[in-house]
C-alpha cells in the first residue's frame, strides 16, 4: 500500500479556493468522461482478463525456462515502464535469472555493446512498437532481422511482436507466421505498461501479474470512489500554481527508483507540454533526482534558488534484504560522525528523506510525499496508476490534449524530408 501526504499548505502561494469541493467535483467528472468515452484506454487495463498473456506463458513455459536473455526492441512508452517495473522488483525471489535487454537507442555503439553479448538461441526478441512505424525501433528490428537471421524456420520462435490491431507491424507478423500481440489503439504508449507491451515481458520474467493489476485496481476504487480524493487536490494545486511552480522534482529516496523517474519523466513532459484549447502553451517541467545523491547536487538550487518548483518525496518504508548495518567503528578525526554508528542503512536513507524534506517545507516551498509500505508488485501497481491518473487530472485542468504527442511528430516529419533529400 502507498500512502500521500501534502502539505502544499506551507507554500506562500497556497490559495484554498481551488480545493473547494465544487472545483474537485468538476475534474471528477472530466476523468470520469474521459473513462467512460473511451478516450484513453488506460483506465480499464487493471480490470482486463490478459488470458492471452497467460496462455502464452504456460503453453511456452519450457521455451522460457531454457532461455538467457529478453531482449526488448522499443522506445518510450514502449520500454521505459517495463525497465523501471523490473528495476523495482528485480530483489524478488521469484524474479527470474533472465537477462533483460533493451535495443533503444540509435547509437551504433551502444547496438554492438548489446548484440555482442548474446547468442539467438538463447534469446527472445519482443518488437515493441504501437504504430508499427517507429523508425528508432523499425530500422533496430531490420538489424536484429539479418544479423540473427531470425526469419529462418527455426529461429522465428525466438521472436515476438506486440502492436496496435490492425498496424503495419501486426499484417507483417501474420503474414510471416510471426507471434503477435495486440495493444488497443486508444491505449497510448507511455500510458501501456499495463497493456501487453509490459505485462508480456514482466511476466517471462516471473512476476506475479495478477497482484501488480491489483495494486492499479486499488488506487483506481480509491481514485473513482472519492471526488475529493488526494490525488484531486494534488492536481489542482499543480495546475492552479503552474505560473508560480512551473517545475515539478520527483526526488525518489532508493537507487531501484532511478528508471521509475526517467519513466515519470516522459509520463509528464510528454502528457503535458501541450498547447491549450486557446492554443496557449501549458506545462509542468519535471525534474527527477535521487536521493541521497542528488542532497549534494541539486538541492541547493531547491534551497535558495528561484522558488519555482514544486516536489515529491518518493521512499520506501521497508526494504525486503536483510538490514544492512553501519559498524560501531570509531576513527580518530571522524567522531564527528559516529552519530549514525549502529543504524542500518534503510534508516540512515529514511532519516535523510525527512531532514530534507523538512529543511525544504522551512523555505515555503511546497511538497508532498508517497510512500511505500513495502516494494511489491501490488504496491508498484499503486505507484504507476497513482501517476497515470495524476497526469490525466493535470492533463485536465490545464485544458489540453493530455494524450496525443503533436511536438514530437513535427520532428518525425522534418527527419523524413531530410532522408528524401539526400
Amino acid at each position: 500500500m502507498i500512502h500521500l501526504e501534502n502539505t502544499y499548505q506551507s507554500s506562500p502561494n497556497y490559495d484554498s479556493s481551488f480545493l473547494s469541493k465544487e472545483s474537485l467535483q468538476a475534474c471528477f467528472e472530466k476523468i470520469q468522461a474521459e473513462k467512460e468515452n473511451g478516450v484513453s484506454g488506460y483506465y480499464h487495463l487493471p480490470f482486463q482478463e490478459n488470458s492471452d498473456i497467460f496462455t502464452y506463458l504456460r503453453e511456452y513455459h519450457c521455451f522460457l525456462d531454457n532461455l538467457k536473455n529478453l531482449v526488448i526492441i522499443g522506445i518510450g512508452g514502449s520500454s521505459l515502464g517495463t525497465k523501471a517495473i523490473d528495476a523495482l522488483l528485480s530483489h524478488q525471489h521469484n524474479r527470474r535469472r533472465l537477462k533483460l535487454r533493451f535495443l533503444e537507442h540509435t547509437d551504433p555503439i551502444v547496438i554492438n555493446k548489446e548484440l555482442q553479448r548474446i547468442k539467438w538461441e538463447e534469446t527472445l526478441f519482443i518488437v515493441i512498437s504501437k504504430s508499427g512505424l517507429t523508425i528508432e525501433t523499425t530500422s533496430l528490428f531490420k538489424y536484429v532481422l539479418k544479423h540473427f537471421n531470425l526469419l529462418d524456420s527455426k529461429r522465428k520462435n525466438h521472436l515476438l511482436t506486440i502492436s496496435d490491431e490492425d498496424s503495419p507491424l501486426f499484417h507483417w507478423s501474420k503474414e510471416q507466421k510471426i507471434q503477435n500481440f495486440t495493444i488497443k489503439p486508444n491505449i497510448g504508449g507511455r500510458f501501456s505498461v499495463l497493456s501487453t507491451a509490459g505485462l508480456l515481458p514482466l511476466g517471462i520474467l516471473g512476476y506475479n501479474l495478477q497482484s501488480l493489476l491489483k495494486g492499479a485496481q486499488n488506487m483506481s476504487r480509491y481514485f473513482f470512489k472519492n471526488p475529493t480524493n488526494e490525488i484531486l487536490k494534488k492536481a489542482a494545486f499543480l495546475a492552479h500554481c503552474e505560473t508560480n511552480y512551473p517545475i515539478n522534482v520527483l526526488f525518489s529516496y532508493s537507487s531501484v527508483f532511478r528508471h521509475f523517474n526517467t519513466w515519470y519523466v516522459q509520463l509528464w513532459g510528454e502528457s503535458l507540454g501541450k498547447l491549450d484549447y486557446t492554443g496557449q502553451k501549458r506545462g509542468l517541467t519535471p525534474i527527477a533526482l535521487i536521493g541521497s545523491i542528488d542532497q549534494h547536487s541539486f538541492l541547493q538550487l531547491i534551497m535558495q534558488g528561484p522558488q519555482n518548483k514544486s516536489v515529491t518525496f518518493l521512499s520506501v518504508e521497508k526494504f525486503s534484504q536483510k538490514p544492512l548495518y553501519i559498524p560501531n567503528i570509531k576513527l580518530k578525526g571522524l567522531e564527528s560522525t559516529d552519530f549514525v554508528n549502529g543504524a542500518s542503512f534503510n534508516k540512515l536513507l529514511q532519516l535523510q528523506c525527512i531532514s530534507t524534506k523538512e529543511s525544504i517545507i522551512a523555505e515555503n516551498v511546497p511538497t508532498d510525499s508517497i510512500t511505500l509500505d513495502l516494494l511489491c508488485e501490488e504496491s508498484v501497481g499503486e505507484l504507476i496508476f497513482y501517476y497515470e491518473l495524476l497526469t490525466s487530472c493535470v492533463g485536465a485542468l490545464l485544458q489540453i490534449d493530455t494524450y496525443n504527442q503533436p511536438g514530437v511528430e513535427f520532428g518525425k516529419k522534418i527527419l523524413r524530408e531530410k532522408f528524401t533529400h539526400i
